[in-house]
């Protein structure tokens, strides 16, 4: 479904990915682990195309996504869930959804949203700023999902989240992987909802892929050792 080749990326002189590649099947869902400032943000950022791509491919459904802008990944069927969630305070719960219809040509919220969201629709009138983290989150997942992706990227989704919200989030997203046909590629560092929805793990250290492991048989406490060295 996704297809990361060598890629390389970074800020100015600096070179922040190095040569990464990954392979996100169908149906699959990949936890790329690791601490901070290891390049877990930027790599997500550079597949969105929030960052250019220095050298390198970016593979979606076999199209070449490598020098398309954002809003055009989007529309071949790329959603990004960005950390810190960065839904906008101002606008209603609804209007924060409705800005993800904007590749889909769509003007109302799809049912569905709300099925896996309910608070979401009880709050649809207030203002994302007033929500609380948790609520926040679902709001930018449910953002993303308007825009009928293949693939969705989140990034570090369970920041700042108490851990009741966490498991409910990592039991919306096992959902939506089945019933809305998804793949998805997150990255994280709390190990215990990486083991709840990825089938896959991938160690990311300074930039370049160090480990891997499945989750029949993973090593949790080899993983373990890379977040907290």
């Amino acid at each position: 479904m996704l297809k990361v080749n060598k890629i390389h990326v970074g800020y100015g002189q600096s070179q922040v990915i190095r040569g990464a590649s990954l392979e996100l099947r169908h149906g699959e869902t990949v936890a790329i682990m690791g601490r901070n400032g290891m390049g877990k943000t930027t790599l997500l950022k550079a597949l969105i195309g929030i960052l250019p791509i220095r050298s390198g491919s970016v593979e979606l459904g076999g199209k070449d996504l490598t020098r398309l802008p954002s809003y055009e990944r989007v529309a071949r069927g790329l959603a990004y869930v960005p950390q810190g969630r960065m839904i906008f305070p101002f606008l209603t719960v609804e209007e924060n959804i409705r800005t993800g219809l904007e590749c889909t040509g769509e003007k109302e919220v799809p049912g569905y949203v709300y099925e896996f969201f309910p608070v979401l629709k009880e709050m649809g009138h207030r203002r994302g700023g007033n929500l609380s983290g948790g609520q926040q989150q679902m709001l930018a997942i449910a953002r993303a999902l308007v825009s009928n992706p293949r693939v969705l990227l989140l990034d570090e989704p369970t920041e700042g989240l108490q851990p009741s919200i966490i498991k409910e989030i990592a039991a919306t997203l096992n959902r939506l992987k089945v019933e809305r046909d998804l793949s998805v590629l997150v990255s994280e560092q709390v190990l215990s909802f990486a083991m709840e929805v990825a089938d896959r793990f991938l160690i990311i250290e300074r930039g370049e892929f160090v480990h891997e492991d499945v989750r029949s048989g993973v090593d949790r406490e080899r993983i373990h050792a890379y977040l907290t060295v």
